[in-house]
């Protein structure tokens, strides 16, 4: 049979004829010290991989810690929609529950198989009609009864087996090909930190003579190094509070950012929001080429160099720090110190930390760091500029071809789920 001749015998139907959504529920009069397994949406990724599982007793367990699942449920989130988190249920524990933000299928064993139906439920049209049936813009959800009314793709039960059978070897292989290239990134990513940590605590030289640092996260350093106070060696400024409004006659409306437009190795100039400021706050605040902007809340410690003049004046809010460097310091030699002290969580210990972390200019003006003169600094800068650029570019390399396969698993499962893939019924091999 031909895929044409294949794809004839599928037919649609919605999913409410031949499954069951949300059975099951903890009622409140649970047990307060039961053991529960937990998953959450973040806990499922867009290939269906669940991450560990949370443990709560049931009195501390977040409120939406209530769907009960069990062998052969498919969970499908009906809140972020976009996110595609989808997956099947697979041998699990006796007090497994998953968030109220998941729709729990039960398919009816009498006309949907339980692992075709995992499948069904990725075919691409059907995840395209969640989306364009899903309401709200930052969190787009969809509710059962709308969930329920979309159809789905199916074939006889035997089919639907077989279907099931070729799609599990096939995904399996692609997802064994996709681990191998997660690992890689591990492996890239471990190289990466040791290129930095190397250079920024001893240097290029090999050879030279080392000397105990008396930093934990340092360790020896090279003999003619000093020991600086970030302050010493950097002016440190905290960003403005958002000022909504003038408060003076002279004050000017420009664009700021935020601790979110600082991620390691860029600062996004797009799209900024803007607050006022006087035009003191402005030559104070203003960030140029060349600076340094340090987040003081969120990831404490995240850093971004500024590579671009804005086109008009921009000022940063009061999540981030702007560095300069003093006498000839160079501010990229602190950017990868702190990424070295944030990756050995050495941040994270002297900040401030109350309900969250938070890295004041006090706190970051005292941290010490050993430094070598300005000449070695510009060049270890260089060195490492060049080195991290290689393997970034690895790195993009190797996610791109996740990318890829991640695209081939999702097509073949919608193609052998459409029936445009024709799957033998009784082998379970292409025909």
């Amino acid at each position: 049979m031909n895929s044409a001749a294949a794809k004839a015998t599928v037919s649609e139907c919605k999913l409410k004829y031949l499954a069951s959504i949300n059975d099951d529920v903890l009622g409140e009069d649970t047990d307060a010290d039961s053991e529960l397994q937990y998953i959450d949406i973040g806990n499922v990724d867009s290939s269906g991989r669940i991450s560990e599982m949370a443990s709560y007793r049931f009195e501390n367990a977040p409120s939406r810690a209530r769907r009960i699942v069990q062998e052969g449920d498919v969970v499908i989130s009906t809140v972020r929609t976009y996110l595609q988190a989808i997956s099947q249920i697979h041998a699990p524990p006796d007090n497994l529950v998953v968030s109220t933000g998941f729709a729990v299928v039960r398919p009816l064993g009498e006309r949907l198989d339980a692992r075709y139906c995992g499948f069904a439920l990725r075919e691409q049209d059907f995840l395209a009609e969640v989306e364009r049936r899903s309401v709200g813009v930052n969190y787009p959800a969809i509710n059962a009864k709308d969930l329920a009314d979309i159809p789905i793709f199916v074939h006889l039960l035997p089919k639907q087996r077989a279907i099931a059978y070729y799609l599990d070897r096939e995904t399996a292989r692609l997802d064994a090909l996709i681990a191998a290239k997660q690992r890689l990134l591990e492996l890239l990513a471990e190289k990466r930190q040791a290129i930095v940590t190397h250079a920024v605590t001893r240097g290029l030289d090999p050879s030279v003579q080392l000397k105990p640092s008396g930093v934990e996260w340092i360790g020896d350093v090279p003999m003619r190094w000093e020991i600086f106070s970030v302050k010493n060696a950097y002016s440190i400024q905290l960003g403005k509070m958002l000022q909504n409004q003038p408060d003076g006659r002279y004050d000017i409306e420009v664009p700021y950012l935020k601790a979110q437009h600082a991620q390691w190795g860029s600062v996004d100039l797009t799209d900024l929001p803007t607050m006022w400021a006087s035009p003191e706050e402005i030559d104070a605040l203003r960030i140029t080429v060349g600076d340094l902007l340090v987040c003081e809340g969120g990831e404490v410690g995240r850093a971004a160099l500024v590579t671009d003049e804005p086109e008009t004046p921009t000022i940063i809010q009061n999540a981030l720090h702007v560095v300069r460097g003093k006498n000839g310091t160079d501010t990229r030699f602190l950017l990868y110190i702190l990424r070295q002290a944030v990756e050995s969580n050495w941040i994270k210990a002297i900040c401030n930390t109350s309900t969250i972390s938070h890295f004041t200019a006090d706190k970051f003006g005292e941290m010490r760091v050993w430094m070598p003169d300005a000449a070695s600094q510009v060049a270890i800068a260089d060195y490492l500029d060049l080195e991290t650029a290689r393997l970034d570019a690895l790195v993009a390399k190797v996610q791109g071809g996740i990318a890829l396969v991640e695209e081939r698993r999702a097509a073949l499962i919608s193609a052998a789920v459409a029936g445009e893939i024709d799957v033998d019924a009784h082998t379970g091999e292409v025909a």
